[in-house]
């Protein structure tokens, strides 16, 4: 098994976490794990940036080459394109939210944003911020662009949910809850939508 994955947003989003619960995972499955990560001026809404790759093999770099990404997660619909051309053409997934976070004055229109997203051949696109938001929490926004990513993740989905106990049970059940939800809620729109 062998995953390349690239984590994609703006600061404040989460990518980080979503991060740790894929890594978590990965890690009670016995995979090798490798990440960098690029903050650009996260703390003031910049570009946030992760390779992930996980394999049962050794993994020699920590860096995924172009055109190499198995899957790009991102809770930013620009910042998933800013990554494109990381994405396998032939086999890659795109999973973004499609709501934008607006952080500079010439930000294109998100109808043209979504029309490129919708041209890569294996997308998933969701209002992740709507679906947060019905299971109790817009915050949990990135969990729910992780639900939708986690039937091309190749790690098992109790994996990813014995990892959010794990990583959130110092927050209490209520948290812990409402983040399983949000996984299960982004989960089942992919699977309807693929």
């Amino acid at each position: 098994m062998k995953k390349d994955i690239i984590l994609a947003g703006v600061g404040g989003q989460g990518i980080l976490t979503i991060a740790t619960v894929i890594g978590t995972a990965a890690l009670l499955e016995g995979l090798q794990l490798k990440q960098a990560e690029v903050h650009g001026m996260s703390q003031r809404g910049g570009d946030v940036q992760s390779n992930l790759r996980i394999s049962s093999g050794d993994i020699s770099s920590d860096l995924i080459p172009e055109g190499k990404a198995d899957l790009i997660i991102s809770v930013e619909p620009m910042e998933s394109l800013r990554y494109i051309n990381m994405l396998d053409k032939n086999n890659g997934w795109l999973v973004t939210s499609m709501n934008p976070f607006v952080n500079i004055p010439n930000y294109p229109p998100v109808e043209d944003v979504l029309k490129a997203i919708w041209e890569v051949p294996r997308n998933v696109t969701i209002d992740a911020e709507k679906v947060a938001k019905e299971q109790g929490s817009i915050k949990a926004a990135n969990i729910v662009a992780l639900g939708a990513a986690s039937p091309y993740l190749g790690i098992k989905y109790e994996s990813l949910e014995h990892a959010i106990k794990k990583i959130f049970a110092s927050k209490g059940e209520d948290i812990i809850n409402l983040n399983l939800k949000a996984l299960s809620a982004g989960k089942n729109y992919a699977v309807k939508k693929t």
